[in-house]
């Protein structure tokens, strides 16, 4: 069951089209992840599930409510950013409390207190309690801001690249407890990225924006394998995916060149982008002729930039099996076909 329904949500600044259009649902106990470039209305989108933006036009229920005139407190949301916007001359423990005092809420004394070492212990900041936030590092710095939003137990968590600021290391190890602790607090989440690892590892589902727009939504698994567009595949892997105008020609997909790439089948149309993931490249033997131009280091594997059918491929291949200037064969092996 939805908890969240985004109904037409749409939204100018000007001459700017920021949202336009959006429908999407969040389930009760599910971790949505909006993903898409900078620019794409992801901050925009989460402002107006917080109601710190009036949509122009739609609507937005939460458990069956109609809540687009509501103020952010009636909609008892909770908004993390990537910046961490905590008080440095406060301690951690003030940091935590600042939600529950605020005016209006009369939380009792004994019931902040538990919630601040419940939220502690989950986050592991509980030695931390005491010192001012101006002393932590940064991931420290995020546990507090995200402690702060889970203490207020909120309906709705939404996470605006909270993880950004962070260093690498730090965001893989921060992005798997995280998404731990939504699945331990059972509430839902929408989370706002341009990182594709995130995405992928962290959402239930996967819901693509582009312009505005939202361009494909879908498990992990579905968006990455049966992308809609090319500019949906483009947005997951690394490498990025292989793409290339095809034209009909005696029941095969040809390259430019006239290079049989693919079988045709009984799809309608003459033109077509044909889309092939760096690891669906078979090396080694199939109908296409190609010579290896740069190989490019990625831990246990190569990435091999290869000349074949009159463009350039990224393909996987075991490290140390092959060099630049090598002749080699190739075949497809699972492709994705698109309108052209």
């Amino acid at each position: 069951m939805s908890f969240l329904e985004l109904c037409g949500i749409t939204k100018r600044f000007g001459g700017t089209q920021a949202l336009a259009g959006i429908d999407l649902q969040v389930g009760e106990d599910e971790l949505l992840v909006v993903l898409g470039p900078t620019g794409a209305g992801k901050t925009t989108l989460l402002r107006s599930i917080a109601g710190l933006e009036s949509p122009d036009a739609g609507s937005v229920r939460m458990a069956g409510v109609d809540v687009t005139g509501a103020s952010p407190a009636e909609r008892d949301v909770a908004l993390v950013f990537q910046n961490f916007s905590l008080y440095p001359d406060w301690t951690v423990r003030r940091n935590l409390e600042f939600p529950l005092r605020a005016p209006g809420r009369d939380v009792p004394e004994d019931e902040i207190r538990r919630r601040i070492d419940w939220a502690a212990g989950l986050l592991r900041i509980g030695e931390l309690l005491e010192r001012n936030a101006a002393r932590l590092s940064g991931g420290q710095m995020q546990r507090v801001a995200i402690g702060r939003a889970i203490v207020r137990r909120p309906r709705l968590f939404l996470m605006d690249e909270p993880l950004t600021n962070l260093d690498a290391k730090l965001r893989e190890s921060l992005r798997v407890e995280l998404a731990v602790l939504r699945r331990e607090l059972k509430t839902p989440m929408v989370y706002v990225t341009h990182d594709q690892a995130e995405a992928l590892s962290m959402g239930d589902r996967i819901a693509v924006l582009d312009g505005g727009r939202i361009l494909q939504t879908g498990t992990p698994e579905d968006v990455y394998r049966r992308p809609a567009s090319p500019v949906v595949a483009r947005q997951l892997g690394q490498p990025r995916i292989n793409t290339c105008a095809v034209t009909r020609r005696d029941g095969w997909w040809c390259a430019a060149d006239g290079t049989r790439l693919q079988p045709a089948g009984t799809a309608d149309g003459d033109r077509a982008i044909l889309g092939v993931r760096p690891e669906d490249l078979l090396l080694g033997d199939g109908p296409l002729s190609g010579t290896v131009r740069v190989i490019e280091a990625s831990g246990p594997h190569q990435v091999l930039i290869v000349a074949a059918a009159g463009m350039e491929w990224h393909a996987i291949a075991e490290v140390g099996s092959w060099q630049p200037g090598t002749a080699m064969r190739l075949a497809i092996g699972r492709a994705v076909i698109w309108p052209g």
